[in-house]
């Protein structure tokens, strides 16, 4: 790590670890708030975000079905978030791993669907619980179960030093050393206490400041950037700042990604925090706005679905197959029959109706078990706004 580059740092301040001659230098960053000031621009900014998650958050309050629209955009944030980390699952290979098929390469999609779980179970925590260390320690748990990097304690804070560098490098090449144990350990009671303490900041300064500061303490061995975004969906939820889970920022960040880390190592290197903050507002708000898109063009299909299928004189059944499929693009006759308590018969029959309403289409390549798409929903998550 170049010390001259943190060694003037309003952030935090340079710690001196381990014993000769494995001695090193680590960075340790102030607990939070920082003296932050918002200018003009960053004020409107603000403002601008402000609105368009609140044009988001009245959306999300008029949905007739909300709950079918959640799915859809949690495993795209899966996907995004998991992408910045290196991963090469896209969506369909999660849809395709969810319905028990073959899905490549294996080992990333399994990632992404810890993503899920993870950020599922955090979302049903976050209800009734208030975001702490421990609940972060259950997200990694969740996230790192049986994947790569499983050696790497899940569900424990880290016992040792770890840095951030190319791949490779040694502990003295890295670009960023976060802090030793005990420091960490400190930081993170710090961190802990202002989740829960009153902040003159805004909330969406606040959730740009713990973003930061989750990154710069890195008290995981690894997962740490995807427990950092998570947290990000959760305190938008426990902060009461959506009435559904529908923002999102890792597609921001991941087609933003190396002014995303650029940023993040400028507040520890000159504390560039306003220029941090704007660009996380600007993320805020093209989320929002992409979510709303997304999000009627979701509804908009369902319209249309439920339309044409009411018109067919079809079952109640067929019905609930169309709305479950907001959640499983990808499905088998068995899954489905499965999840509606139907029969493998009744089901296939279901299945036939859809197909013949243009709705599902066989998946091209599956023999045993036959699967079958949803290829408008798919292609609505998938696409780019």
């Amino acid at each position: 790590m170049d010390l001259e580059r943190f060694r003037t740092s309003p952030s935090g301040r340079l710690a001196r670890a381990g014993q000769e001659p494995g001695v090193y230098w680590a960075f340790v960053p102030h607990a939070l708030p920082p003296p932050l000031s918002l200018d003009p621009p960053m004020v409107r900014l603000l403002s601008d975000a402000d609105r368009a998650l609140g044009e988001l958050a009245g959306l999300a309050r008029t949905i007739p079905n909300p709950s079918l629209l959640i799915p859809p955009f949690l495993r795209r944030e899966a996907v995004m978030s998991s992408r910045i980390e290196g991963t090469r699952a896209g969506l369909a290979d999660l849809y395709a791993y969810e319905a028990g098929l073959p899905a490549s390469p294996p080992s990333d999609v399994r990632e992404v669907h810890n993503y899920v779980r993870a950020l599922e179970y955090g979302l049903e925590q976050i209800r009734t619980l208030p975001a702490s260390l421990r609940l972060l320690r259950e997200l990694h748990e969740h996230l790192m179960d049986g994947v790569r990097g499983e050696q790497a304690t899940p569900g424990e804070f880290r016992r040792s030093q770890n840095w951030i560098g190319p791949p490779g490098c040694t502990l003295n090449q890295a670009h960023f050393v976060p802090p030793p144990v005990p420091e960490m350990t400190e930081a993170l009671d710090a961190f802990e206490k202002y989740l829960h303490a009153d902040d003159i900041h805004p909330p969406l300064v606040r959730l740009a400041l713990i973003h930061y500061q989750f990154e710069a303490i890195h008290p995981f061995l690894d997962g740490n950037g995807r427990i950092g975004r998570l947290l990000i969906s959760l305190l938008l939820a426990h902060w009461n700042l959506l009435p559904l889970p529908l923002l999102y920022l890792s597609a921001f960040f991941e087609r933003n990604r190396q002014q995303y880390y650029d940023l993040l190592l400028a507040v520890s290197e000159r504390g560039a925090w306003p220029d941090w903050v704007s660009y996380f507002l600007r993320g805020v708000l093209a989320q929002s706005a992409d979510a709303i898109g997304r999000a009627k063009r979701l509804q908009d299909l369902l319209t249309d679905w439920r339309s044409r299928l009411i018109r067919a004189r079809v079952s109640a059944m067929t019905l609930q197959l169309a709305d479950l499929l907001f959640q499983y693009p990808i499905l088998t006759v068995q899954q489905a029959a499965d999840v509606l308590g139907a029969s493998y018969n009744a089901a296939k029959k279901t299945f036939g109706k859809l197909v013949e309403a243009g709705i599902l289409q066989e998946l091209e390549g599956s023999i045993r078990p036959k699967a079958f798409l949803a290829n408008e929903i798919q292609e609505i998550v998938e696409s780019e706004m």
